[in-house]
């Protein structure tokens, strides 16, 4: 898996998977686009741990279609070229129900499914019209087990990860004549900061048990799968949904 000479845009790369799969791809030679919104702190620490380079760092708010576009111009315009796209920025809010007001579960549905799917619609178009000039490229979207197995707590968030997959499948067989490869990597549980609070409280033990191998996975193994399938040789794999959930769900 050698990514020299190749640059790379990864969204949501301040911190946890996103910063796992940039130092992956910088630790093999490749050259990083940092992308963050809000942390641009945290965005400098990544950076600054990346082997390599030149690398950069790239601010916008993937909900804004105009943001992202005008994010790949910069990257294009700085580095060259995008020949991965990482679409890794996402959030994720409980919003149950029986426990929310219809306003509350408006804006929710709204914010959730313009973050995590818009936004990874937007680049993976702006990214992908860019390789077809360029003569190929890769785009993986992180996704998540939730698209399967259902999230009763947070079903935009569930959704719109369903919603990448597919997404994913469809750019894989329309892109595809481009030599343009996509796939989805499927987490479920990932120790990261998002994931913290929920990890360390009473329901932590429960969490781990889902799997069993009594734990969840590290942000590093989720960016083994990521750059896996961003590197050469795996073109025949575009349009599969990788899980990386410790057998905590299965499906066939």
């Amino acid at each position: 898996m050698d990514f020299t000479g190749k640059m790379a845009l990864v969204t949501g790369a301040s911190r946890g998977i996103g910063r796992a799969v940039a130092s992956a791809l910088a630790d093999r030679g490749a050259r990083i686009a940092v992308h963050y919104n809000q942390n641009e702190a945290a965005a400098d620490e990544t950076l600054s741990s990346l082997k390599g380079g030149p690398h950069m760092k790239v601010r916008a708010d993937v909900a804004e279609p105009e943001a992202v576009s005008t994010m790949v111009e910069s990257v294009i315009a700085t580095m060259g070229r995008i020949d991965v796209l990482v679409n890794n920025a996402g959030i994720f809010e409980e919003h149950p129900l029986e426990n929310v007001s219809f306003e509350d579960w408006i804006n929710t549905w709204r914010r959730t499914i313009d973050i995590n799917l818009m936004g990874s619609a937007h680049a993976a178009y702006c990214v992908a019209r860019h390789m077809m000039e360029k003569g190929g490229g890769r785009i993986v979207n992180v996704t998540s087990r939730g698209a399967f197995r259902g999230e009763p707590e947070a079903p935009a968030y569930g959704a719109s990860k369903a919603g990448q997959n597919a997404m994913s499948q469809s750019l894989a067989k329309a892109l595809a004549p481009f030599n343009i490869f996509v796939y989805a990597v499927a987490p479920g549980w990932v120790k990261t900061e998002m994931s913290e609070e929920g990890l360390t409280g009473p329901e932590g033990d429960t969490i781990r048990g889902q799997s069993p191998l009594n734990r969840v996975a590290t942000p590093e193994e989720v960016a083994r799968a990521v750059i896996f399938l961003a590197s050469e040789g795996s073109d025949f794999m575009t349009g599969c949904i990788l899980d990386v959930n410790g057998a905590s769900y299965l499906r066939s």
